[in-house]
């Protein structure tokens, strides 16, 4: 869908284009979270408010049940789910906090049956700007929460000016070999057709951060091995599902957010091809079938905003299993993507009255979503009675 050229951008536009995350938000009807045990209209689960953080961005939980969110500004917190008691963790490193830019995800590797091993992205500065890094770290809850032994793995190539689109989003693969990490295109563009950097791509590393020796690109040697796929902007959500297939969710520019199966090698087409248009008005050629571009499998105009992703298989709504659930920043909503094989629709999309920057299954079933901004609230989402 093409968007005409503007004489005139309004405010919020201008502010899009140089953070990315500014669209303005649409208002939500009646019905919004407000209480513990809260249904709300139309929706069929109850929101739980279980705390209130300072601009949380991503969250995991432990084996016992507790979980990890990561808050923006550069604090790392162990959060009891049942008591919505915080505790701060140690050892946390120091980040850029500006813009985008701060304390990213985090997750756990996979089970080794000891002291869990957590993985992080966060920004930094350095010689040529600001970059995103990825750091591995022994996590220790006996006492009070420390990371130990953190090293950094991964480096976003190459630094740069400005304060947008990392991306920085992590995942395991279910084999437990592989690590991938989203890597915006810090809002530079044309970084994303060029395979000699890491801006605008999705990278696979071993877990000791270097290149998987099997990346389509790894005869070439240099960063180039690390890419997995490329032609991304800023892709703000990655999972994977039950069959170990790859999805990404990706802040579009005025419209064409999308939701992509990442392929091998694969070409994503940013900013050549897009199904939204740039915020001077400017218009970008649509996605067509034969442009040796991977169009995506769902994308939204306007703009939803996406953030956060994951791929459901829990218990509590067996009607919902093997489908994606996405938060929605301008759109404040919660979106659920069917998923089909390697097909996705659109599905459904509840109003939360406020920005979702992340979306999280937990232990039991229960779905867990994070508010975006100051004052963004930990929820619990159970199915209506």
């Amino acid at each position: 869908m093409r968007t005409p050229v503007l004489g005139c951008l309004v405010v919020a536009a201008l502010l899009a284009a140089c953070t990315g995350e500014s669209r303005p938000s649409t208002p939500g009807p009646s019905g919004a979270p407000t209480g513990a045990g809260t249904p709300s209209a139309g929706q069929p689960f109850v929101v739980t408010p279980v705390a209130t953080l300072d601009q949380p961005w991503s969250m995991t939980f432990l084996p016992d049940g507790r979980a990890l969110v990561a808050e923006r500004p550069g604090r790392l917190l162990l959060v009891d789910v049942v008591q919505g008691s915080t505790t701060a963790v140690e050892g946390v490193p120091e980040v850029v906090d500006a813009g985008q830019g701060g304390l990213h995800d985090v997750i756990l590797a996979p089970d080794t049956g000891g002291e869990p091993t957590a993985y992080l992205s966060w920004v930094e500065a350095g010689e040529g700007g600001t970059g995103g890094v990825v750091g591995r770290a022994r996590l220790d809850v006996t006492g009070t929460p420390t990371l130990r032994g953190l090293e950094v793995i991964w480096r976003q190539t190459p630094r740069t000016s400005g304060d947008g689109h990392f991306s920085l989003r992590l995942a395991v693969d279910p084999t437990g070999e592989h690590l991938f990490l989203t890597s915006g295109e810090r809002q530079k563009m044309q970084p994303a057709q060029d395979l000699t950097n890491t801006l605008g791509t999705i990278v696979r590393l071993t877990p000791d951060g270097g290149a998987a020796p099997d990346n389509p690109y790894a005869a070439r040697g240099g960063v180039s091995a690390q890419i997995w796929s490329h032609g991304h902007r800023n892709p703000l959500g990655i999972a994977f599902d039950a069959q170990g297939r790859l999805w990404a969710d990706e802040m579009g520019p005025r419209g064409g957010d999308e939701v992509n199966l990442i392929e091998r090698g694969a070409n994503y087409g940013w900013p050549l091809a897009s199904n939204g248009s740039h915020y001077n008005g400017q218009d970008i050629p649509d996605h067509v079938a034969g442009d040796g571009f991977a169009a995506p499998a769902v994308w939204w105009n306007p703009s939803i905003s996406p953030a956060g992703l994951m791929i459901y298989d829990g218990t509590a709504f067996p009607q919902w299993r093997g489908d994606a659930f996405l938060g929605a920043l301008s759109g404040q909503a919660l979106i659920r993507v069917d998923l089909d094989g390697t097909s996705a629709a659109k599905g459904d999309q509840w109003s939360m009255g406020a920005r979702i920057r992340e979306v999280e299954q937990g232990p039991d079933g229960a779905i867990w979503v994070l508010e975006d901004g100051d004052g963004g609230r930990l929820l619990r989402l159970d199915p209506a009675a």
